[in-house]
């Protein structure tokens, strides 16, 4: 390849990671309407709807992005692809091996145990119904465990101070695990932004070397 040639397709490399880049601000709706770069924006949009485990959309958008891709795009798109559909499917060893494909880091273990344990509570729409009925049951068994433990902690507080009444203690539990929840949410979502974009700006790099 002619040296002209091989710096043309890096500078446009680098430009089409710098409008993906710009592009990562923008809403759905506007990444929808965006015709210039199509490809980078369906790509975001897949990423997204991966995140939000919703792998049908993901896919759709994954293949308008090919679609749209110039011939030396379509290799990272399908890197990008691999990986945010293997967390959509709750695929955690494919999503690491997909990860250290693409170049950028790997979930943590402690990341992989949370999306295979979720993968059993929540499989995917393409799960048998066997692995959905199990699904169902652990939610069941996980919602009447956490509300044992809640309903026991405020017990055991309230004990000292001469106790608490059923209904109270039932209030209090719940109580309990409304806070315990949106604490864990907050901070949940604050620390995958923090890796998604993180893991963005890795991609970004090894794409524009």
């Amino acid at each position: 390849m002619a040296p002209e040639k091989q710096r043309a397709i890096r500078v446009d490399q680098r430009s089409q990671m710098a409008a993906m880049q710009a592009l990562e601000s923008k809403s759905d709706e506007e990444l929808e309407r965006e015709t210039r770069f199509k490809s980078a924006a369906q790509t975001i949009l897949g990423a997204r709807a991966a995140e939000r485990y919703d792998a049908k959309a993901a896919r759709a958008h994954f293949q308008r992005a090919l679609t749209a891709a110039r011939p030396q795009e379509r290799l990272q798109i399908r890197r990008i692809a691999d990986a945010s559909l293997a967390l959509a499917e709750r695929r955690a060893g494919d999503l690491k091996t997909a990860s250290e494909r693409l170049g950028v880091e790997a979930p943590s273990g402690r990341q992989l145990f949370t999306l295979r344990l979720f993968g059993l509570i929540a499989p995917p729409s393409s799960a048998g119904i066997v692995a959905r009925l199990r699904g169902v049951v652990l939610v069941i068994i996980l919602i009447a465990a956490i509300l044992g433990i809640a309903f026991g902690l405020v017990s055991l507080v309230a004990l000292p101070f001469g106790g608490l009444s059923l209904d109270l203690r039932i209030f209090y539990g719940l109580l309990l695990l409304v806070v315990a929840f949106g604490v864990l949410f907050y901070f949940g979502r604050r620390r995958q932004r923090a890796a998604n974009a993180k893991r963005a700006e890795e991609i970004a790099a090894r794409s524009s070397r």
